[in-house]
């Protein structure tokens, strides 16, 4: 008889926990479609990256209510700059009540090309020459933000976190910082 009485149960649970999960994501479209955030992708600017002279541009595929996949290039203008570019992709997990709204964490991977100046100093003929080698590395990291939405789909975020570079002897890190603002479409 308690097995009987449990084998409802737990069919219950599961039957009220599978409505939920469907009333939930209704939910969580009708509110999307009535502010006007039903489109699916998102073109970004970084502004911090931008100020420091290295401009960054992402695209983000929204794949459901919670989640996205991300595509970022950033390319170094200034020649003093170690960093000349980078390509990233990120995956999303967002926890907002909105669709792809809210607190995030992201877990990214990319390749990273480093610019390295040597300086060698000849003693006898007191010249300096100053070579440079451009090397890339594989790099993972991960980060956390916020993304908030208007009404009309702009959208701004917020986010910090590092990567690691691996390979590179110097264990170096690349930053994962960024004030965005962009379109959902």
């Amino acid at each position: 008889m308690k097995k009987i009485t449990l084998s409802i149960a737990l069919a219950m649970l599961a039957t009220c926990a599978f409505a939920q999960k469907d009333s939930l994501s209704k939910a969580v479209e009708a509110r999307s479609a009535a502010i006007g955030h039903t489109g699916n992708n998102e073109l970004k600017v970084n502004m911090f990256y931008l100020v420091l002279g290295l401009p960054e541009i992402s695209y983000e595929r929204l794949l459901s209510d919670n989640m996205g996949l991300g595509l970022s290039a950033t390319v170094g203008i200034e020649n003093n700059q170690s960093m000349r570019y980078a390509f990233l992709t990120s995956y999303r997990l967002y926890f907002g009540n909105k669709k792809a709204n809210g607190f995030f964490i992201e877990g990214n991977a990319g390749v990273v090309t480093e610019q390295r100046s040597f300086i060698i100093y000849v003693h006898e003929y007191e010249n300096f020459l100053v070579t440079r080698k451009n090397k890339a590395y594989f790099g993972m990291g991960a980060a956390a933000g916020a993304k908030f939405l208007t009404r009309k789909g702009f959208l701004g975020e917020a986010y910090v976190g590092a990567g690691r570079m691996l390979g590179n002897s110097n264990s170096d890190l690349y930053p994962r910082v960024g004030i965005t603002i962009g379109k959902r479409f």
